[in-house]
């Protein structure tokens, strides 16, 4: 069961809040916010009628933040713990694992965050920076803080690199798909990402790593 539709009382049966905002994460990742309608999310939550839906949403913009803020918030807390450890823990392994575990758990966030910021933000030109900009700070304030060798002026394209590496491999895995007819996604694909980000993040944050001014 996804962990985020958990009923606040225990119950293994969705709130319709989160039924809604369920309904919602799939089709703006799959389609944009342009493109979905609230009568069609009312129609995959389940809801009797739109008027159900504005209950717990005032409108479409407010669920589309409301449904990129719920995906976003746990990984902001991952990063925290991550800060938190910096002490223990070399490049942040652990967190790099927890963290495509979460994203396999909930597949149309990455897509989700890719379309945010490409085609979405025109609708939302000040809503999609102050959800995601955060994420993007946290995150390279931790490489400032364990990112080896790297340069500073390096970090916001170290960045860059390690969400297309972490992110990418999910919001592209419909191309992947297309391209290799194997399910990124499957149980032991997902595994296979985790040994080779480990492996991979290993050898960019060795020490002796120079960095641009070294190359």
């Amino acid at each position: 069961m996804n962990r985020r539709t958990a009923a606040a009382k225990g119950s293994d049966t969705p709130s319709t809040r989160d039924a809604i905002l369920d309904a919602a994460e799939r089709r703006f990742a799959e389609r944009g916010f342009a493109a979905v309608s609230v009568r069609e999310i009312s129609t995959e939550a389940g809801l009797r009628n739109q008027a159900s839906l504005y209950h717990h949403f005032r409108h479409k913009r407010a669920l589309y933040e409301a449904v990129l803020a719920r995906g976003i918030e746990p990984i902001l807390a991952l990063v925290s713990e991550s800060a938190e450890e910096a002490e223990h823990e070399g490049y942040g392994e652990a967190f790099v694992d927890r963290l495509v575990v979460y994203l396999a758990d909930h597949p149309h966030l990455p897509r989700l965050i890719q379309r945010a910021a490409l085609e979405d933000r025109r609708y939302l030109p000040s809503a999609i920076p102050r959800l995601l900009r955060p994420l993007y700070q946290q995150g390279v304030n931790v490489l400032a803080e364990r990112g080896g060798s790297w340069q500073p002026a390096d970090l916001p394209h170290l960045a860059t690199a390690l969400y297309q590496l972490i992110f990418g491999y999910f919001a592209s895995a419909a191309l992947f798909e297309a391209v290799t007819q194997q399910d990124p996604r499957s149980q032991a694909a997902v595994q296979r990402q985790r040994q080779f980000l480990k492996a991979a993040l290993a050898k960019l944050f060795a020490s002796d790593d120079p960095g641009i001014d070294g190359l």
